[in-house]
């Protein structure tokens, strides 16, 4: 029998033979199979599906099982042969259904069974689980069938609580369970995370047996306790289910995976593959899940073994394994493999590409990306803001402000939607890469902006205009924006640059109030803050009451190493190490650098032996700070075998080889170094010339010191600074050019400070010049008129005259204005560590008794400068304690190194 071009119109005879026999009521078990077989492959129009189905209702067919059987098969011979799911085909709208049910009211089959059971699935599909209880309830009487039916009608359409209602009143209705009960009610237990009433559901069918022999009722179970997050119990039951399928299996895996427990997920999987019961295996979704644990673990080698089994059992066309399988090497850090997996996805959407263009993002291969994102137009898959983001982001951090112009106006060009995620992750290229003024442009012309876009703002001039840094942290803070951790970070550094002490303590309080002062990188700004500000107590109390990173110690030993209270820098360097944290390259810089204040040789060479045996010393910073720490203890001769061993030479290194230099008095070496400096190709900058200048002031190099200042300002173009100046005027003063040296200050282009003057002042004590003096310290003492230093120059220049009426108003100005002269110090050095002493001071005698008693046993050879020191510290009666010691030049022992620093 052949198809005519609509398909059905030859079946039209067998239409009427059926019609017929319903309308009669007397259809024969032979003609009942005959009809089956023949209507099953059949294409029924809907509407005469439906005008069988209103022959068969008007000839009362439907009232016993068997004709519903039947009935069933006939109704669902209108539906294409892949849409044959016990359906009513005729049934295409809630308009069509709602005839459907009046004429099955009309002609008295309300309370039948299955139509029911239809009416109540098919209102569900309309989402209308309403009208599904109403078929429920006018449906009299109600067995375990229809029961199950509005129950799930209700879960389908997201009344979890509505379905638990009706699972109760089945219970209390004393209606049997089936194995298709509990399913759906532990499910809707899962989605409200309601434990408890998935314990009562799970006793109710441990109490009916409904867990053997059937997978289906525990692997739900398996999925509630799971999404619950009771991964103890869902392997109690998967343990002690009797029969176990893929899918109770899969369910138990998915569940550790997605409760962040992938290990045991990926425990589970291998014992799958290791028991041969029924026949088991892992299917796809099965496989999935396991690549989405070896993607959460890093486990890579355990990926690529699920990979191999995905070819092997042809699981890999699945496009959410292949999809899954992409994710995984991405999440394990290969790039090729990524590549390659992204290859075998069949149908490439934009989760897959955005995954394989992140991937190169991470790695800062930008250039590669763009590539696959013109891959991407080719394919036409249209970008949405989540992969213009994060190309966005990779150019920001890895390309130039070209390249985020030139994607800048690809997007424009394209017209691709621009959301406010794409407006800010272009703001943040222009903030990265320092083009402000391009940056603050296009956040003026954004339509729309929100707290990001002003951090982002914050934190682009945080890095160089502190005030708008500032202005625009104040004006977030009037909009009522709240500031995220990097642009609080800018505020508080630009804070740090100014000195604004009390502006950092108010944004101190703000990051209180937002509860983040623990963040590490807020705190470990905090802390440089309030050291710059001379504020260390503070600087301490933080650093005590955070969790602390390698950042942390490096910035609490920056901030003492670098406010001058070096000692307390070596302290802490002790404590971190007794910790266990292990020192980088900064903490060792930091730590050099308090040696070199303190002269702490032997601290000083215990950090070189560290050094060394960690294979540092090629490091650039750590090198230059051990060139300068040797440089300023006296060791010239192992600074300068350090500097020449350097691979590699900055001018930062120069510049502290030429200091150290300059420091011991070795001007014509500094000048030496300068030289091959300059033959080096190495660029010397104001420092550079700095440490030159202050050389040839100490070694007395008049000439030379004109030739370089000369040289810095004409060849260099380097304007001079205050202290350029002030090393001039003292190496012009102390040669006894005082005049000459008066003339260029007054013809700086910038106001002189006391420094300048006072240098100046120095010179004239050194060379009696009272007249010139006078003029000098005038000047002087108006430009900083609570330095003692000044006062007392003049009161000696006075004095070396004959002039004592002058000296007695000198100490007599001093007394009405409070100035005092502040007393000196002195730093020891024994067994490693630094003590520091002031001039007669009594306050610690425990502190004298036990360097005395240090000192007795050893017998170290000390220096008259040392003898003279202690004697001045301990007072008489050690005077005859110490002279039993002998005498010896304080570089023979590195047990007796002497600091003195005994301000005017």
């Amino acid at each position: 029998m052949g198809r005519s071009e609509d398909g059905h119109e030859e079946y039209q005879a067998s239409y009427l033979v059926l019609s017929s026999a319903y309308t009669s009521n007397s259809m024969t078990v032979e003609l009942n199979q005959f009809i089956t077989k023949l209507l099953i492959p059949l294409f029924i129009p809907p509407t005469e599906a439906f005008l069988l189905l209103r022959d068969a209702m008007l000839g009362g067919v439907g009232q016993t099982a068997g004709e519903n059987k039947n009935l069933m098969l006939i109704l669902n011979t209108g539906a294409p042969r892949k849409n044959r799911i016990l359906s009513f085909c005729f049934v295409v709208d809630l308009k069509s259904l709602l005839q459907f049910h009046a004429l099955i009211i009309t002609y008295g089959n309300h309370n039948n069974l299955f139509f029911s059971s239809k009416l109540i699935s098919l209102y569900s599909s309309f989402n209308q689980p309403n009208v599904s209880a109403a078929v429920f309830y006018g449906t009299n009487p109600k067995d375990t069938f229809l029961w199950n039916s509005v129950i799930k009608a209700h879960f389908a359409n997201g009344k979890y609580v509505e379905s638990i209602e009706f699972y109760f009143q089945m219970r209390r209705a004393r209606v049997p369970l089936s194995c298709f009960t509990v399913p759906m009610v532990v499910s809707a237990c899962a989605e409200l995370r309601d434990i408890s009433v998935g314990y009562t559901v799970h006793g109710v069918a441990v109490k009916f047996n409904l867990l053997a022999g059937n997978s289906a009722v525990g692997s739900s179970l398996i999925y509630m306790y799971s999404r619950c997050g009771h991964m103890d119990e869902a392997r109690n039951v998967f343990e002690e289910m009797p029969v176990r399928d893929v899918v109770a299996w899969t369910a138990l895996i998915v569940g550790y995976v997605n409760n962040k427990e992938s290990e045991k997920g990926l425990c589970y999987i291998w014992k799958m593959f290791g028991r041969t019961e029924n026949g088991v295996r892992p299917n796809a979704h099965t496989i999935e899940t396991g690549l989405q644990a070896c993607g959460d673990v890093g486990a890579l080698q355990e990926g690529r073994c699920l990979h191999s089994y995905a070819i092997k059992t042809g699981n890999l066309f699945c496009n959410f394994v292949s999809s899954q399988l992409l994710s995984m090497y991405s999440k394990c850090g290969t790039i090729e493999e990524s590549y390659l997996a992204f290859l075998e996805v069949s149908t490439k959407d934009l989760v897959a590409w955005t995954t394989i263009i992140s991937m190169y993002v991470k790695k800062g291969a930008i250039f590669k990306c763009l590539n696959l994102f013109s891959s991407m137009q080719t394919e036409k898959v249209k970008p949405d803001g989540i992969i213009l983001s994060c190309l966005l982001m990779g150019i920001g951090n890895f390309a130039s402000i070209s390249e985020g112009r030139i994607f800048h106006g690809l997007i424009l060009r394209k017209n691709y939607g621009c959301d406010i995620s794409v407006n800010n992750s272009l703001l943040s290229i222009y903030c990265k890469l320092g083009c402000l003024s391009m940056g603050e442009k296009f956040f003026s012309q954004m339509h729309q902006s929100n707290a990001e876009s002003w951090n982002w703002m914050v934190f682009g001039y945080g890095k160089t205009e502190t005030i708008k840094c500032l202005e625009y942290f104040r004006s977030m803070q009037l909009l009522g924006l709240e500031a995220d951790s990097k642009s609080l970070v800018a505020v508080i550094s630009s804070c740090c640059r100014l000195g604004a002490l009390y502006l950092g303590r108010a944004v101190h309080c703000y990051v209180k109030k937002l509860s983040i002062h623990e963040d590490v990188s807020i705190a470990n700004s905090l802390i440089q803050m309030y050291g710059k500000c001379e504020e260390i107590y503070l600087a301490k109390v933080i650093f005590d009451r955070m969790n602390k990173d390698m950042v942390t110690w490096n910035t609490m030993i920056a901030t003492y190493a670098s406010t001058g209270h070096s000692s307390e820098a070596l302290l802490l360097f002790d404590q971190m190490t007794l910790e266990g944290v292990k020192p980088n390259s900064a903490t060792l810089a930091s730590v050099l650098s308090a040696c070199a204040d303190l002269a702490a040789l032997d601290y000083g060479i215990r950090i070189h032996n560290y050094i060394k045996e960690n294979e540092l010393e090629c490091n650039l910073s750590v090198g230059t700070a051990l060139i300068d720490m040797y440089a300023k203890c006296g060791q010239l001769g192992i600074s300068r075998n350090i500097f020449d061993l350097m691979p590699e030479k900055d001018v930062i290194s120069w510049n502290v080889m030429i200091s150290g230099y300059g420091f011991n008095g070795y001007a014509n070496y500094a000048v030496e170094v300068f030289s091959q400096m300059e033959k080096s190709g190495i660029i010397p900058n104001e420092v550079t010339f700095l440490a030159v200048l202050t050389a040839c002031s100490h070694g007395g190099l008049v000439e030379e010191g004109r030739y370089l200042f000369d040289r810095m300002c004409t060849y260099y173009a380097i304007s001079p600074t205050l202290k350029h100046y002030a090393s001039m005027v003292h190496l012009l003063g102390r040669s006894g050019n005082l005049l000459e040296a008066e003339s260029m200050i007054l013809k700086m282009p910038m106001v002189p400070d006391g420094g300048v003057w006072g240098t100046l002042l120095g010179a004239c004590a050194v060379q009696n010049n009272v007249e010139i003096g006078e003029r000098v310290a005038k000047n002087a003492i108006e430009a900083d008129p609570e330095n003692d230093g000044y006062y007392i120059l003049m009161s000696n220049m006075y004095g070396s005259v004959g002039r004592w009426e002058e000296v007695e108003k000198i100490r007599l100005k001093m007394q009405t204005m409070g100035i005092r002269k502040r007393a000196g110090w002195s730093a020891m050095e024994l067994d490693g560590k630094v003590h520091l002493f002031l001039v007669q001071e009594e306050s610690h005698p425990s502190r004298k008794k036990k360097l005395l008693n240090k000192i007795k046993p050893r017998g170290l050879p000390l220096s008259e400068p040392v003898c003279k020191l202690l004697v001045g510290l301990y007072g008489d009666d050690d005077i005859q304690v110490l002279r039993k010691y002998p005498v010896g030049a304080p570089e023979e022992s590195k047990d007796n190194t002497v600091v003195l620093n005994d301000s005017l």
